[in-house]
């Protein structure tokens, strides 16, 4: 197993796995995402791939067939009021096909992130998990990765919604 940047040619196998992605988020929070969607269209794909401040890493068999990615982008905050001007490489997304699973590809894939990442001048990597994506979740800490931020969230129903009470005479 090789991993490389990803190439136009393996545009086909990233919708299968981005698919495959997108089926575990509308599985674990249907309220939230839609069956049977794609994050990227072909031409964003495209846009994404040629642009250097969004790397896609590709990990390919030994027939240069894509079995996981991981799509990047470089974050900066120069001359924030309160943020310091550190290099950040955010994953924000990466997959491993589904019938691949187990065979240290994810493992692979993020290493070679956080060897690409060093090499920029990163200072930290950084990522988002659903909580409702469990496996993701033990894989991350399973690379060492730990909580730096936690997003909560409440859902309203029509009962909370006081908007929604008598109008005023």
């Amino acid at each position: 197993m090789n991993v490389r940047m990803a190439e136009e040619r393996d545009i086909p196998r990233i919708h299968d796995l981005l698919s495959q992605v997108a089926l575990v988020h509308h599985k674990g929070r249907p309220d939230l995402f839609k069956y049977g969607q794609r994050k990227y269209t072909d031409e964003q794909l495209m846009e994404i791939l040629h642009d250097k401040k969004r790397p896609i890493f590709a990990a390919v068999d030994e027939n240069d067939c894509l079995v996981g990615y991981a799509f990047c982008i470089f974050q900066q905050h120069l001359d924030d009021n309160i943020l310091t001007d550190i290099k950040t490489l955010y994953i924000d997304d990466l997959c491993v096909d589904e019938t691949k699973r187990g065979m240290h590809i994810g493992k692979t894939l993020y290493e070679a992130v956080l060897d690409f990442a060093r090499k920029q001048g990163c200072y930290n990597v950084t990522l988002n998990v659903w909580s409702c994506n469990e496996s993701a979740m033990k894989f991350y800490e399973s690379c060492g990765l730990k909580p730096q931020k936690v997003g909560m969230e409440v859902i309203l129903d029509a009962a909370d919604d006081t908007s929604a009470a008598a109008p005023e005479k």
